[in-house]
Formats: structure tokens, sequence, C-alpha cells
């Protein structure tokens, strides 16, 4: 068994703890990035949710997860600084078989816009699990790093979630659940990147 199907398999014991356990879950998803985030957030919803009325406090809870969970690694990267941070990530990039140019382009948007660039990777698949530590070796200001965090936990986290749900009511089908989930993201997030772009153009005219 490897080390993301060993984790999973404890998600239903860990969701049995109420929000308490929603939220160790969501904070493991981005301290153990082998964990596949659509599948844990899928697991949640089925599990966490028995009605309606329980999903803004679930997908509050593992927002505020997620973000906690990052912040483990933003800490991590300020703590290193810009010198041992970056040795650090290419030592790793080569153990976990990710190309060292992901973590050089992060450091590099991180320069232009922080807030979106952190926003925005949320809803990233695997690129969202390693957004923390560039924004904390370029000692990217906490607060901002946290809300933007959260709010983009937010809009990734809630459409597996409620498709987690709408299994257990067995009003979706599995097949379906991931692609609506992915569906959801991108109808909601596209007005969001339009502006963040024509903000990004009318600060340049100017």
């Amino acid at each position: 068994m490897n080390g993301s199907s060993y984790l999973l398999d404890i998600v239903p014991d860990l969701a049995a703890w109420g929000l308490l356990g929603l939220a160790i879950c969501s904070a493991m998803e981005k301290l153990v990035p082998i964990i596949p985030s659509a599948g844990m957030f899928l697991m949640l919803g089925l599990l966490g949710a028995a009605n309606p009325g329980d999903l803004p406090a679930v997908i509050a809870i593992t927002a505020a997860g997620s973000t906690v969970g990052s912040l483990f690694w933003y800490g991590a990267g300020r703590w290193l600084g810009s010198a041992r941070g970056d040795a650090f990530a290419q030592k790793m990039s080569r153990r976990l078989h990710i190309k060292e140019e992901w973590y050089l382009r992060l450091k590099r948007n991180y320069r232009h816009n922080p807030i979106w660039v952190m926003f925005f990777g949320q809803l990233v698949p695997v690129v969202r699990a390693y957004m923390a530590f560039p924004a904390g070796v370029l000692a990217v200001p906490a607060p901002g790093f946290a809300v933007a965090t959260y709010c983009g936990a937010v809009m990734w986290n809630a459409p597996f979630l409620v498709s987690g749900y709408l299994l257990r009511k067995q009003i979706v089908a599995p097949d379906t659940a991931v692609p609506a989930a992915i569906v959801a993201i991108v109808l909601v997030n596209l007005p969001l990147l339009a502006l963040s772009r024509l903000c990004r153009l009318s600060r340049t005219a100017a």
C-alpha cells in the first residue's frame, strides 16, 4: 500500500471527529503533498455533510485547515531564507521528481503580484501544494498570504465538497463527481481571472 492510499484510508476515522477532524484532514493534504486533493475533498463532502446546512461550516473549516497547512510551509520558507530555501527546494524537487523550473517560475510570479498568484495558485492541481514555500522564502507579507490562501482554498474545496455531498445523496454518479467539480471551479473563477488581467493591464497602461 503506498503512502497516499494509506492516508486516504484514515480519512473516515478523522472525519468522525467532526469539524476538527475535517480541519486536520485538509491541513494534512497540504502538509503531505502526495495526497490526491480531489479524492480527499470528495470524501470529506461525502462523510462530513449530512445535510445542506452543514456545507457552509464544512467549507469554511476545510479552507482554514488548508490555510494552516500552507502556513507551515510558508513559515519554513521564512525561517530558511533565500539561500537555504532555494537549496532545500532544489533538493526536494529532485526527490519528488518535480521540475526545478516550477519553483523558479513561482518565485518570479510572486515578485509581480503575490496575492493574485497565491489565490489562483490554489486552483491548480499539484501546484497548489507547493505555493506556500516560495512565498515564505520571498517574505510575502503574512496577512495577505493567509487571506489569499484561504479564499483560494474556499474556491477549490467547495466544488469537491458539494460533489461529495451530492454523491452521499445519490444525486450525481461517482464517475461524474470530479469532472463536475472541475467544471464548477473553472466557471466560477474565469470572471475573476479576467478581472485580475484587466486590473493588471490598467496598472501597466497607467
